[in-house]
């Protein structure tokens, strides 16, 4: 049989291969499954016991041989496309494809942006929060409603710990661990345990901001919250605050701006009032400031909070929460423009 390898490995390294056709036929031959070398393996039953080592190692390097001429061959071919001819100059030219921002993340950084020009550091924190800073922390009683099931998801095996119901547990981080004077501004994604539907969903987006040193003032929350309205919205955009209630704050407000279709003037998105809730915001409670450390008889703050959604959906009259996380490029292409 060593001559028959011989002969056939002269074969194999005189053939010229010219042409796909040409690479067919060697394969064909010499590597396919009923090939001349697939055939010499077969006759390996023949050969002598104390010989098989020695014949099989010539066949595997015959073999291997083989296959290296067959895919040296195909590369070559493979390479040699319609890029390799002159180009076509009377031929329009290719062009890239460009992205562009999700309109929500595109809001969260306009917000992000006029706060930090005015002194806000941007600060995150975590998605999967513990018990204190999520609820106790920040002045909400062992009954309250949202600490429970049908409103908070609690991560399982372990109900300390939950998907953050808003983006103010970042305030009891940051207060915790830090000395007034203190200005951040925190936007995240939050969760509740809401069925999705049109004007809601389990997952929305939100920027919490606060403020604490000694003096804070509420006339320094409005002044603030005017020039953020007005930046985002226009400069004719009026705002009015309403008394409201949040644990974490007292005194708290909510703040409305004049309707941006009607000019004030009623229509269905401000339900024919003339004005359209856009946050809440408040004086920080001083039991927060107590339990992050803080003496409340020292220092004051404010603190507010927006959902990203809801200014969207003032900036783009966008009629359904549920379109912002299809990821359907027939909506997100219409933003590409606004980044």
């Amino acid at each position: 049989m060593k001559s028959e390898i011989e002969q056939l490995s002269a074969e194999i390294s005189s053939y010229v291969i010219e042409s796909r056709e040409s690479l067919e036929e060697f394969q064909r031959l010499y590597t396919s499954r009923k090939g001349q070398i697939s055939a010499l393996f077969d006759r390996m039953k023949e050969v002598p016991k104390e010989d098989k080592a020695l014949v099989g190692k010539w066949l595997n390097e015959l073999k291997q041989n083989a296959q290296a001429k067959s895919d040296f061959a195909e590369s070559q071919f493979a390479s040699k496309t319609d890029s390799d001819k002159p180009n076509d100059l009377t031929l329009p030219g290719s062009y890239w494809k460009s992205g562009g921002r999700h309109p929500l993340m595109s809001v969260m950084y306009q917000v992000s942006e006029i706060f930090r020009r005015i002194g806000f550091v941007i600060e995150e924190g975590p998605e999967i929060e513990d018990d204190w800073h999520n609820f106790t922390a920040l002045n909400f009683e062992e009954g309250h409603p949202a600490r429970e099931m049908q409103d908070t998801f609690f991560i399982s095996k372990n109900p300390d710990r939950v998907l953050r119901t808003h983006t103010t547990s970042v305030q009891a981080r940051i207060l915790e661990n830090n000395k007034p004077p203190i200005r951040i501004l925190a936007p995240g994604r939050v969760y509740r345990n809401e069925a999705i539907s049109a004007r809601a969903h389990c997952f929305f987006h939100q920027v919490d901001g606060f403020y604490v040193d000694e003096g804070v003032s509420f006339a320094e929350l409005k002044t603030t919250l005017n020039h953020f309205v007005r930046t985002m919205f226009g400069a004719d955009t009026k705002t009015r605050l309403r008394p409201s209630y949040f644990p974490f704050t007292e005194i708290s407000a909510e703040m409305d701006l004049s309707c941006l279709i009607c000019k004030g003037e009623g229509c269905a998105v401000c339900k024919h009032s003339g004005w359209v809730e856009i946050l809440g915001c408040g004086m920080i409670d001083p039991n927060v400031l107590k339990n992050c450390k803080i003496d409340p008889d020292r220092y004051s703050g404010f603190a507010f909070g927006m959902g990203v959604e809801r200014v969207a959906q003032l900036l783009y009259r966008v009629p359904d929460l549920r379109l912002y996380s299809q990821n359907d490029i027939r909506f997100l292409q219409q933003f590409k423009q606004i980044n």
